[in-house]
């Protein structure tokens, strides 16, 4: 047992490599959740197998660990467990959620995974790592390729699966795409330059797939980071290589600069090039929408941060502090967990010692890169670029668990490859040995296999049930909701995406798709479940709000407790002030009775109580246009012009598209005749859902009162062989058009 422990256990160092190849249908996030139980089950496999070698008496290179690079991972993960203790929530800290899977149980499964690797390995290690992780990369490149030809090509590949939005490949998502292979291609070449004949083909072929992927996958932080590294080699080669290679360096360099200055010549044509990669470099500007989005967050995060700079908030808290600074009229994306800064993550997480950590270990890495180029290692200059693209990349990106896992398991090993050269190969493992009965390593091994299943096994099957569920949440609400409840009684960590998924399945589906008592079934689910996360994490502005939500959206006659509801919107609107949604639905409890008084007197009151939480609302976000068509309205429903047309008039400047935005704004300029912002709004509606043909329609109706009879006819004439009958359900208007 011991032998076949052992020749298995380096392999098992090497296991992870393998994960970017896994995803499982089935599963709810079945690019990443998988991908995150299994390294987080290997590392306790990987452990297990190692205190059981340990204690059967087997050497290990415990010297290494004098070295004082090899500490500070140590360090890293002591500040990351210190934070999170003195932080918001240890136990969420501690074990994250489904839709990326960090947290400090994953930061500790790959500090485990680098000291286990620093204690076990030789010198060989570093190039079996760069070979799996060459071959691996390849795989996923190809894939991504595939999914590139099936989207532009509308032919479906067999186990290719649909990309959505900008191309994932096997890791789900275009960024964790990209980080992973700006790094992987390093190892490539790496491995390529030290191969011979056909293998040096395959091997510089697979190099070209990753850039291939890379470039598809229209990450401009990674592009950015190749970009910068590349351009940096060049430099140092023209200024300090030697005959050819310095030559060619020059060329190469000229012919960079050229290029550059081509691409910002013709960057506005670039822009809307429909070729996506191109597209987004070229469109990278101060007014791009994702690039103000990223600007924003890392002011406002970054300046929540230094309330706590010493400690942070703990692992997994970015999203808290963004709630904070939310404004939707800065930014476009409605929830974020991270900053798309790797560096301002740590720091928001751990605070300033936290984030030193992290930039020493990359820097460790380079600088065992310089070591070894120092010897005229070639290893040395490929470990440079790899940490200089890693550095660089997670600046604009975040980062992930095979990333992470990929930088500490290349500085594991190539501080194992360092010590064998500075032993001048004769590096031996230390004498020092554990002498224990066999039963008690055995005993050992088997309690740390153990915590497979709360680690692994328990969040797989919440997980399984769960998408069960979703898959039935309108044809059978009797067996998701069974199965939701069985996933919630396992009492695992999933209890929060639980609350998040009812949410959006009775809001989105379920809300209108059902009806009697299976509406009130799902309902009841849905508030029960995110009233227990209310309950749970009273520091989420996500639950809070949903919960609302849900509450605001009940069934008609079931009871809803307003009190209650209120108090759901406080905290709400405490934890996310600028947040749109619970201050509308705060709002929205007086304009229902408003609209059920039967006085006017009685319901104006409610309408004037309704205004003045909306003109609070709208002091706080003062570039947002929404709530001021909102006000319009409801002033023209007063009979208030003059203070319906102030908000109005203030509104239009901030309007910045959108379908929703669009129809409130149309509910005012209509009531007061306004048809050439009418339509204004009808043609960006319809520009967003072409089949919108009501609107469509609308807007023919606009353009023949702003006097463009033509193109009212002609809209018309369209409608008739779209949407056949719907022109006729406006006689006096095709009379007016001469129809």
């Amino acid at each position: 047992m011991k032998q076949y422990i052992a020749q298995s256990f380096r392999w098992l160092l090497l296991a992870p490599a393998l994960i970017p190849l896994i995803y499982i249908d089935g599963l709810l996030y079945p690019f990443v959740a998988p991908k995150t139980l299994l390294f987080r089950a290997l590392g306790i496999i990987v452990l297990a197998a190692f205190c059981y070698l340990a204690f059967s008496g087997r050497e290990f290179y415990w010297s290494r660990l004098r070295q004082r690079l090899a500490w500070i991972p140590a360090a890293l993960l002591a500040v990351a467990y210190a934070a999170s203790l003195l932080g918001n929530d240890f136990y969420h800290s501690f074990w994250s959620v489904y839709d990326r899977g960090d947290g400090l149980l994953t930061l500790t499964t790959a500090v485990v995974f680098f000291y286990l690797t620093l204690l076990s390995v030789d010198r060989q290690f570093l190039p079996r790592l760069f070979k799996a992780v060459a071959w691996v990369a390849t795989a996923v490149s190809a894939y991504v390729i595939l999914q590139w030809l099936a989207d532009v090509s509308g032919i479906n590949f067999a186990l290719i699966e649909e990309a959505r939005g900008r191309v994932g490949g096997t890791l789900g998502n275009a960024a964790f795409l990209a980080g992973y292979l700006g790094m992987a291609v390093w190892g490539t070449l790496l491995i390529a330059s030290e191969s011979r004949g056909f293998w040096k083909k395959a091997y510089y072929s697979g190099a070209a797939l990753q850039f291939i992927a890379i470039v598809l996958a229209a990450t401009r932080g990674t592009l950015l980071a190749l970009l910068a590294v590349g351009f940096l080699s060049l430099l140092y080669l023209a200024w300090k290589g030697e005959g050819r290679m310095k030559a060619g360096s020059r060329v190469g360099l000229a012919g960079l600069l050229v290029f550059s200055g081509l691409f910002f010549s013709f960057r506005a044509q670039l822009a809307s090039f429909s070729f996506e990669p191109v597209r987004r470099v070229a469109s990278i500007s101060l007014a791009d929408a994702t690039v103000s989005s990223r600007l924003f967050i890392w002011q406002h995060v970054f300046a929540e941060a230094l309330k706590s700079p010493l400690t942070g908030y703990g692992a997994e808290q970015i999203e808290m502090i963004f709630d904070r600074v939310y404004d939707p009229g800065a930014i476009l994306e409605q929830w974020f967990d991270r900053t798309h800064n790797a560096f301002l993550d740590y720091f928001v997480q751990f605070g300033i010692s936290g984030t030193i950590l992290y930039a020493s270990l990359i820097a460790a890495l380079g600088y065992v890169g310089i070591r070894l180029f120092h010897r005229k290692e070639r290893y040395g200059v490929y470990l440079l670029l790899l940490a200089g693209t890693y550095a660089i990349q997670n600046f604009f990106v975040f980062d992930t668990a095979m990333t992470l896992w990929l930088l500490l398991a290349t500085l594991s090993a190539a501080l194992a490859y360092a010590s064998a050269q500075d032993g001048l190969h004769k590096e031996a493992p230390s004498a020092l040995r554990l002498r224990t009965p066999q039963i008690l390593s055995y005993g050992i091994a088997t309690v740390i296999l153990i915590l497979l299943y709360p680690v692994a096994i328990q969040p797989l099957r919440a997980n399984i049930l769960l998408a069960d569920g979703y898959t039935y949440h309108v044809t059978d609400v009797t067996r998701a909701i069974s199965s939701f409840q069985k996933g919630l009684s396992l009492h695992t960590y999933a209890d929060i995406e639980y609350g998040y998924q009812a949410y959006s399945m009775y809001t989105d589906h379920q809300q209108t798709m059902l009806a009697g008592q299976e509406r009130v079934d799902a309902y009841r689910y849905a508030l029960e479940t995110l009233t227990a996360n209310f309950e749970r994490y009273p520091y989420d502005a996500r639950t809070a709000t949903y919960l609302a939500h849900v509450l605001d959206s009940a069934p008609d006659g079931v009871p809803v407790d307003e009190a209650f509801l209120r108090s759901v919107l406080a905290r709400a609107v405490e934890l996310s002030p600028k947040r749109a949604q619970a201050n509308y639905i705060l709002a929205n409890i007086a304009l229902k009775k408003g609209d059920q008084a039967t006085q006017a007197a009685e319901r104006n009151q409610y309408y004037r109580e309704a205004i003045g939480m909306l003109e609070e609302y709208a002091r706080r976000v003062p570039n947002l246009a929404e709530p001021r068509f909102i006000l319009a309205s409801l002033y023209m429903v007063l009979g208030d012009s003059a203070s319906a047309k102030h908000w109005a008039d203030e509104g239009l400047p901030f309007y910045r598209g959108g379908t929703n935005v669009a129809r409130k704004a149309l509910r005012y300029y209509i009531a007061v005749e306004d048809w050439q912002n009418v339509r204004r709004f009808l043609a960006d509606i319809v520009a967003d859902n072409p089949t919108d043909y009501p609107s469509l329609y609308d807007l023919a109706k606009a353009e023949l009162l702003t006097g463009n009879r033509a193109r009212a006819l002609q809209m018309v004439q369209e409608l008739r062989l779209k949407s056949p009958g719907l022109v006729e359900t406006d006689p006096v208007f095709l009379q007016s058009l001469g129809s």
